[in-house]
């Protein structure tokens, strides 16, 4: 058992933060990114004798939370009975600006309207910080095609953007 633990933590046990930015990023909720987070910890630990190599443990567990999500998603969602429930805001060590906060949402918001096949390969690339590789393997699509799919998000959301103000001219 202690050699389980010492080879979990020693495969994931630093990618927590990572894993919580990528839950938040999916959900926009503080306490459902950090239950999503502790699922997909429980279920990796379940499934750590059916990680076959061990490079591959950061896509391994980041597809393990992507799909977890999806299927808490797919349940029924509770409804919301107080606008207080509702929190946006990811704590950071440095607060945003109260502009630049408003265009952090802008960028948000003009990602999450992208077609799912261009706004899932850019978060795993941006946010998960994962490489075309990487993203291939997570996707199950070749390199190019995950190339291909960067280039067009990031076009698309230039394009988005640009209407809404200037933060388009700067990507």
């Amino acid at each position: 058992m202690r050699q389980k633990e010492r080879k979990f933590d020693a495969l994931i046990g630093h990618l927590s933060d990572d894993l919580y930015r990528f839950a938040f990023w999916l959900c926009k909720n503080e306490a459902m990114a950090q239950d999503l987070v502790q699922e997909t910890y429980l279920r990796a630990w379940r499934a750590l004798d059916s990680l076959k190599d061990e490079k591959a443990a950061k896509s391994w567990i980041f597809i393990i939370l992507r799909r977890e999500f999806v299927r808490q998603f797919e349940k029924k969602i509770p409804p919301i009975t107080s606008l207080d429930e509702l929190d946006f805001d990811i704590e950071d060590s440095k607060p945003l600006a109260p502009d630049d906060k408003a265009e952090a949402d802008i960028v948000r918001d003009a990602i999450l309207k992208l077609e799912k096949k261009y706004s899932e390969p850019l978060i795993l690339q941006v946010i998960g910080g994962f490489s075309c590789d990487e993203i291939a393997e997570q996707l199950n699509i070749s390199k190019s095609a995950v190339m291909t799919q960067l280039f067009r998000a990031r076009a698309k959301l230039q394009k988005a953007l640009s209407r809404e103000s200037k933060i388009g001219k700067v990507l």
